[in-house]
């Protein structure tokens, strides 16, 4: 080796500096970038107005959305009536369930005496003969009702008067008739109401988690995790939150409804039967299955739909890719016009989103699997085809020209020159399109293509029932790693195979 001395480097440099000295580009290329991806963020971040987004971003209501991911919410709506009367009453399909008397809401009853107006259409006509009339023209003027007024009846009934309701550790919403008072922590706000007027009015200033937009409009009071209140003149409705998912084994129809689980272990193992064609085991698994709340079983089928549909169209794609891999590949068949008509058509395929491809056979199908299906299996031809060209194009000749040169026919060149090549690649790539349709399988199902998609979207909608949707999301994720890790052990196997 020749060692050159400092007089003969300078002669060299001296002769030929280009060789020794950098460019500007090698010199300052790093500079450049940094300052470049610098000023493209900025564009980016004035273009978009992330800054105007993130100031005006209400981030209590997100702050709620993910709230509701892990909790639930009991509604009681206590109405008050003209004469200061008042009462409490529950939605319909509240998780509280029936006949509900909740130990943080307590209530101070009376009886009085108290004229209750009556509709015209519910007092004593209810029973009388109606003029008999075709429904082709109106009933003569003689046999038309006279508009009547409402009547008005005397009862003796038990009425609220006053309702105080525990929202959380010192957070308390306490209605009167005319008034209701607010306790969060040490600070209390009192806001009068006038049904007249329909005016809800606080005594001195708002506290900052006191919400009340138009003066003498409804007000919104937070209470953080606990939950919230509006009040207005003629009801106050009161949202107080729960840790954790309500009902999600049995529904309120259920026997077993609100019973503790050493109860109901007992029931099941030996107690007397609930039903008498049914052991109590089957009955408690059939209100799992068949829960109102939570629809496991249709949730599950649905789930199970998603799947199907993800192997179903990663296997007919696959299958329909491999023969027209060959002959898109340029050094397997020798057809330009052919090469070239069958990349188009994995360019075509490929250039629409699987979403769109699941809006057009929802159309022509209409909604079910087999719109999903279809979505599928297009897309993923498009995309295994160009993947499964390129990986011939860059398959190792020799191993083909070895079978060649003892005679064999051209099939039997590809499949033992070309075939065993790529198959594990081809094998390895289909198995992680199944595992990515799984989750493109939940999308698509949103616009009708079958599958949970529909259904986390319909839970998404009513925009109330946020612990379904994180339910369905959690089980997407399972089947998801499951999948992920079965397809991960196939490719380590085929990828271990052709290495020995």
């Amino acid at each position: 080796m020749t060692i050159l001395n400092t007089s003969e480097m300078e002669a060299i440099a001296a002769r030929h500096p280009h060789l020794l000295r950098p460019s500007f580009w090698q010199r300052f290329r790093v500079p450049i970038i940094a300052v470049a991806c610098t000023l493209y963020f900025l564009f980016a971040w004035w273009y978009f107005a992330v800054g105007k987004v993130m100031g005006e971003a209400n981030w209590s209501i997100a702050g709620n959305y993910l709230a509701d991911w892990v909790s639930y919410e009991i509604r009681p709506q206590i109405e008050i009536e003209s004469d200061g009367a008042m009462r409490i009453e529950y939605p319909r399909f509240d998780p509280i369930g029936p006949n509900p008397n909740p130990e943080w809401l307590e209530t101070r009853r009376e009886t009085v005496t108290r004229t209750i107006e009556i509709p015209a259409s519910a007092s004593g006509n209810a029973g009388a003969a109606k003029p008999s009339s075709s429904f082709m023209a109106p009933a003569p003027q003689a046999q038309q009702a006279a508009p009547q007024s409402p009547s008005h009846e005397t009862r003796t009934e038990e009425i609220v008067t006053e309702a105080v309701v525990s929202i959380g550790r010192s957070r308390t919403i306490e209605v009167h008739p005319d008034r209701v008072v607010l306790t969060r922590g040490s600070e209390s706000v009192t806001l009068r109401l006038n049904r007249r007027s329909g005016e809800v009015r606080p005594d001195g200033a708002l506290p900052s988690w006191v919400e009340q937009r138009l003066p003498g409009g409804r007000a919104v009071a937070y209470f953080g995790t606990s939950g919230w209140a509006e009040i207005s003149a003629e009801r106050v409705r009161i949202r107080k939150r729960f840790l954790g998912w309500a009902n999600f084994l049995f529904d309120t129809s259920s026997p077993f409804f609100g019973k503790p689980a050493s109860e109901i272990a007992t029931l099941i193992v030996s107690g007397d039967r609930i039903q008498p064609d049914r052991s109590n085991l089957s009955l408690a698994w059939n209100n799992i299955l068949y829960n109102s709340e939570w629809q496991h079983l249709d949730v599950w089928e649905k789930l199970l739909q998603t799947v199907v549909m993800a192997f179903i169209g990663t296997l007919f794609a696959m299958l329909v890719a491999f023969p027209l891999s060959f002959i898109a590949a340029r050094n397997i068949f020798a057809n330009r016009p052919a090469n070239q008509i069958a990349k188009r058509l994995f360019d075509f395929l490929r250039s629409v989103d699987m979403l769109i491809w699941a809006l057009f056979f929802t159309r022509a199908f209409g909604p079910g699997p087999l719109a999903g299906i279809s979505a599928i299996f297009l897309t993923d031809t498009g995309t295994l085809g160009k993947l499964y060209s390129e990986a011939l194009e860059n398959i190792d000749e020799k191993q083909r020209e070895g079978v060649r040169s003892v005679g064999a026919s051209p099939v039997a060149v590809q499949r033992y020159g070309t075939v065993p090549q790529v198959m594990p690649v081809f094998l390895s790539q289909a198995l992680y399109f199944w595992e990515s349709n799984t989750r493109s399988a939940t999308i698509i199902g949103a616009v009708g293509a079958g599958g949970i998609g529909l259904k986390l979207w319909e839970a998404m909608r009513t925009n109330s029932d946020w612990e379904n949707v994180a339910y369905m999301v959690l089980l997407i994720l399972l089947v998801v790693f499951i999948f992920d890790g079965i397809s991960n052990a196939l490719r380590s196997r085929l990828i271990g195979k052709d290495r020995s």
